[in-house]
């Protein structure tokens, strides 16, 4: 049962409607549909309404690739967060960054600005169709969920900028005022875990429902740190993660709607493990580090959606509200002071980043008027506004001297405190953003067989902020706190994009589709560099980094065929694509120390190709599959400056450490400069060339209840972690997985356990490589979750 997370086959398990996003918006009413018992019973594959475009079509018709994964291939997988997500649905790649990010990215197309809150990421990240403004958030746990729904490929019209990749959208479930229904589930495993949600749905009158829902996940390290003090078992990837939804839905009538929904997560954990690849000790879950780093995120979402029916037309106003708050500390070296002294050659025994503390409010006001679905002709225009502030506060600590575990400073430190020579770097910025967008997209049937979309965005994005940073442990002030903010260079961005598809029914349950599709993603502000910190204001080079960042585009034609056989037993759907990809953003070095900030890459293009399959081969036994071919590179002459390189070329030079390139500023610049490498050529980054996976499953009854059996396998194939393909530091290996699942539901009780494991062959697959392209510019491997078993008991009614 479940879906394998693959588009329209993986859908077949759950048959919610997909609710209707635009960028901004928030979740609709998705409501079970018929369809799901014909899906779990083996029988044929059912429909599955989508509206991910505003207007409603089954999915077979949707002229777009389109994935779902329920909330039961979630269970079955125990996926609690996005970072689960990989290997499921065919061209995503959900990598482990610094601190608590996590990039993602469709096809290729994601983001390669890691630790730099202020850029937009390549795949937009919604919660209820609410678009997520930091990525950080993206941690949040899984609350409530109906499915995930994951849209590859540029989304022009109703996503517009920020979506490059495609866009992301996790659905929860939504107040029902027809009966009262619920649900509990307890599960522990081995590393301690324990896995716990409830959710309760009431009908307090025929118009007026809540919907209350909590979980509690948590389980013991996965990795250690030995070497932190008085702790030599420090636990590292651990997990303490509490969430919460409460939601209130209103029918007065038959023509209105109204919803409020508040969504609550909170984790308070250790730190991520990342395993320096310099580290003697083989065992991948043994980190030879001596910093106890820790994670803390809360975040906050309150969101209204109100609908109005004015006949022929909906109108809908979505209103939402989201605050963020993290502080994370970490590990920098990612080794013990005597490893990293050698390492650093002598200039340093440790790098620690203290904290990096985040805080986010946001605001989006969407409206819009969609047409009603029935008629041959389908139309929507509306209007987004969001605006949002992203407070960051860094201290870095990197030195020979001391033990490198002093706290992080208050922010109203005085410059003169003698504490502040301990800082190595230190940031305080405060970035605001602020948006507007008009789209509008129709689409006409001009036959039976042939109906044509088209649409059109139009897109402006304004930055503005203020920053102060410090570097090398002297402050710029002399008076007042040791950092102080001031107005940095602004940027607008103003684009428009769209989308223009044709679907031709060749039989009625065989279609085939084309579509031009422009995706964007705004430019920003760099705030080391629009505070004078690069060579090019400081030395006036032009290869320096710049105060902004220009926005990047990505052209997309596809072409793919939805298919159905053998009485609607046999589904599948094949795509291929060419992208024309220009001024892809992503994380440069500076000739300059501590000048590192966003450039624009040069142009590059990528093909590939799709294939997914469900057969429901009979009344019990069901296979899935899927397979994804991508090949992308730049095709662009761009001497970029790779950190790794320039640190190496300064200490080859004698001005290693700190220390030794502030006395000797420019010499050590020009050094650093010359070690600039040609990326054309090169593979464009967090690609696997091939990535699948296969499922079988069977379903039927067994004594007084029904049995479901799964097994999945999971393949992701090596890939480049970042845009210079340094050889062994940008190579991420491939991996494979092999996860069970088995569930006994007895019949007319509610009553049923499960058991899931994960990672079968306990395989030490890396999840990403990463290369700190601040502080000491160290490369580390985060790891999939080793072997986890789950025996689960469950009550529904």
């Amino acid at each position: 049962m479940g879906a394998a997370g693959v588009s329209a086959l993986a859908l077949l398990a759950a048959t919610c409607p997909v609710a209707a996003h635009a960028e901004e918006a928030a979740a609709a009413d998705a409501a079970p549909d018929a369809a799901a018992d014909a899906a779990a019973s083996g029988g044929p594959i059912g429909e599955i309404v989508v509206s991910a475009e505003r207007t409603n079509v089954t999915l077979q018709k949707a002229a777009l690739s389109v994935a779902v994964v329920t909330d039961e291939t979630l269970n079955q997988a125990n996926i609690t967060e996005i970072t689960g997500l990989n290997g499921s649905v065919p061209g995503l790649v959900v990598a482990k960054s610094g601190g608590g990010e996590r990039m993602i990215s469709i096809r290729g197309i994601g983001s390669e600005t890691p630790e730099n809150p202020s850029t937009q990421p390549g795949v937009s990240f919604h919660v209820d169709g609410v678009y997520i403004f930091n990525s950080i958030a993206a941690n949040a746990a899984f609350i409530d969920v109906a499915q995930v729904e994951v849209l590859r490929g540029p989304q022009g019209t109703m996503y517009g900028q920020g979506s490059t990749g495609g866009t992301i959208n996790v659905v929860s479930k939504q107040p029902d005022p027809t009966e009262m229904s619920g649900s509990a589930n307890i599960g522990y495993g081995n590393y301690n875990l324990l896995k716990a949600d409830a959710a309760i749905n009431v009908p307090i009158t025929d118009t007026l429902a809540i919907r209350a829902a909590g979980q509690h996940y948590r389980h013991d390290g996965y990795a250690k740190a030995t070497d932190v003090a008085g702790d030599p078992d420090y636990e590292l990837d651990d997990a303490d993660e509490w969430g919460g939804k409460f939601a209130v839905k209103w029918t007065p009538n038959d023509r209105v709607s109204v919803l409020l929904s508040t969504i609550q997560y909170k984790g308070d954990q250790n730190a991520t493990a990342q395993k320096n690849v310099l580290d003697p000790n083989p065992d991948p879950r043994e980190l030879t580090q001596d910093f106890p780093g820790k994670t803390y995120i809360r975040t906050q979402l309150y969101y209204g959606v109100i609908k109005f029916d004015l006949g022929g037309a909906t109108f809908s106003s979505i209103t939402s509200y989201q605050k963020l708050h993290s502080d994370l500390s970490w590990d920098g070296d990612g080794l013990n002071r005597e490893l990293f002294f050698d390492v650093s050659g002598g200039f340093a025994s440790y790098d620690h980043i203290a904290t990096w503390e985040q805080n986010t409010t946001s605001w989006t006001q969407e409206y819009n008027i969609a047409s009603d679905t029935d008629g041959p002709f389908r139309w929507i225009v509306g209007g987004v506004y969001l605006r949002s502030k992203n407070k960051n506060y860094i201290n870095e600590y990197r030195s020979n001297v001391g033990d490198g575990l002093n706290p992080p400073l208050a922010t109203n430190t005085p410059y003169n405190d003698p504490l502040v020579s301990a800082i190595t770097y230190a940031e305080l910025s405060a970035v605001t953003r602020e948006a507007y967008a008009g789209y509008a997209q129709a689409s006409l049937e001009v036959n039976k067989a042939l109906t044509v979309t088209a649409g059109l965005r139009y897109n402006h994005d304004k930055y503005t902020g203020v920053t102060d940073s410090m570097s090398g442990g002297t402050s710029g002030n002399t008076s007042g706190a040791y950092l102080q903010p001031e107005p940095g260079v602004g940027t607008s961005t103003a684009r428009l994009t769209g989308k223009f598809a044709l679907d031709y029914q060749l039989t009625p349950s065989n279609m085939v589709y084309a579509s031009y599709t422009r995706g964007f993603k705004p430019g920003g502000i760099n705030s080391a560099a629009s505070g004078g910190n690069s060579s090019f204001l400081a030395l006036g080079w032009d290869t320096g980094v710049k105060p902004t960042y220009k926005p990047e585009t990505l052209d997309s034609i596809e072409i793919g065929s939805k298919n159905r056989f053998f009485g609607n037993t046999l589904q599948i759907n094949a795509s291929a694509f060419y992208y024309f990809y220009k001024d892809l953003q992503f994380l440069e070095e500076d000739a300059i120390l501590f000048g590192e900030g966003i450039s624009n890459g040069p142009k590059a293009e990528v093909y590939g190709a799709e294939l997914e399959m469900d057969w429901h081969a009979t009344e019990h036994l069901r296979f899935e599959g899927s397979l994804s071919l991508l090949h992308g590179e730049f095709k662009g002459d761009y001497l970029a400056l790779n950190a790794t390189s320039a640190d190496a070329a300064q200490v080859a030079a004698g001005y290693g450490g700190v220390g030794g390139f502030f006395a000797n500023f420019y010499p050590a610049s020009l050094v650093r400069e010359a070690a600039r490498e040609n990326i054309n050529g090169n593979k464009i980054p967090k690609m696997p060339s091939v990535q699948g996976s296969a499922a079988v499953s069977w379903t039927g009854e067994i004594g007084p209840g029904q049995l479901t059996a799964r097994a999945q396998y999971i393949y992701r194939g090596k890939f480049e972690s970042r845009v210079f393909n340094t050889p062994v530091q940008d190579d991420t290996p491939d991996y494979s997985q092999v996860n069970l699942f088995a569930s006994y539901a007895f019949a007319d009780s509610g009553i049923s356990v499960s058991a899931t494991v994960t990672n079968l062959f306990d395989k030490n697959g890396i999840n990403s490589r990463f290369t700190d392209p601040y502080g000491s510019g160290q490369i580390s491997d985060t790891y999939i979750a080793p072997r986890q078993a789950i025996f689960s008991v469950g009550y529904k009614f």
